[in-house]
């Protein structure tokens, strides 16, 4: 049997979650075939040049513009019988599709999967990230949402796979329609793939102060981040959430700024290749999980950063 890699994209380029997800389906040690849902066979030309990938499965349809989980999904269902896995991201595009294909299937989703022990065996984090279970499938097929921040990009050159034109399957009643996208437009990296993140906590005290980040991250070219409580305060849009409950970073430098360091956001950052912390509090949490910690007034620490970059 092989693996069927479900890719992510924007109608022009793959995401890199999905070379991301191409690496962990390597783990398995079968043959990688990708599905490209989309309304061009752009995205699936770029997608035959990954050197891991045996075949495209390219599905072609004005239906697929907009990335609606009920028509990928039965693109999926529909050559589901020559695959026994079947892969994504854990990002929102996959959490809104894989159940759903889950369900369509009756296979019992592995979801957040950080490590592939074997074809069988798997980790995952649970009890925001405080514990790794290790599960056992007893299934013929599964369904897995891996963690990107776990595994590193496949090789997106060097590959020759075959392009399948695919047919569109009849999807039925539609009970979905795209209504339309408001996207945060911003010069800065995004967040999930950005090498450096500077991210905000309680202790900016304000919306405005946000402003201190912005500086730093424009020099350092960062995205920005929040924590939850940052964000349910009002200081920062739901974007920029960074947790267990928001977006999973792995950067190879992350600044934590004004962050106690609650459980649920360590769970969105501890991959971290570098932590720093700033906080006034010495006894924050945060700084048992910090490569470097600076006690001291967020307020005084961020303009002489930024002075000195």
């Amino acid at each position: 049997m092989k693996t069927l890699v479900i890719a992510e994209h924007d109608n022009k380029d793959l995401s890199s979650s999905t070379l991301c997800a191409i690496a962990a389906a390597e783990k398995i040690g079968q043959e990688i075939d990708v599905l490209v849902a989309s309304n061009s066979n752009e995205v699936a030309v770029k997608a035959k040049e990954i050197n891991a990938v045996s075949k495209v499965l390219s599905f072609v349809d004005e239906n697929l513009l907009n990335e609606i989980a009920e028509n990928i999904a039965c693109c999926v269902v529909s050559v589901a019988e020559n695959y026994n896995f079947f892969i994504s991201s854990s990002s929102t595009s996959g959490k809104n599709l894989m159940p759903r294909i889950s369900a369509m299937l009756d296979i019992q989703q592995i979801s957040e999967v950080v490590e592939i022990v074997d074809i069988k065996t798997f980790k995952k984090p649970i009890y925001a990230g405080a514990c790794i279970a290790t599960v056992e499938s007893q299934q013929q097929k599964n369904i897995i949402t891996v963690r990107t921040t776990a595994f590193e990009k496949a090789s997106s050159e060097g590959g020759a796979a075959e392009i399948e034109d695919c047919v569109m399957p009849e999807v039925g009643t539609r009970k979905s329609a795209f209504v339309g996208n408001e996207l945060t437009v911003s010069d800065r990296p995004e967040l999930t793939s950005a090498d450096i993140v500077i991210s905000g906590g309680r202790g900016m005290q304000d919306g405005d102060n946000f402003a201190l980040l912005d500086s730093v991250a424009n020099k350092l070219n960062a995205a920005v981040g929040a924590s939850r409580a940052a964000v349910d305060s009002g200081f920062a849009p739901n974007d920029y959430q960074v947790g267990q409950t928001g977006k999973s970073v792995a950067p190879n430098l992350y600044i934590a700024v004004g962050i106690s360091g609650a459980i649920q956001h360590l769970a969105g950052m501890k991959d971290s290749k570098t932590i720093v912390a700033i906080n006034k509090d010495e006894e924050a949490p945060i700084f048992k999980v910090a490569d470097y910690g600076l006690v001291g007034d967020l307020f005084d620490v961020l303009p002489e950063l930024e002075s000195k970059i």
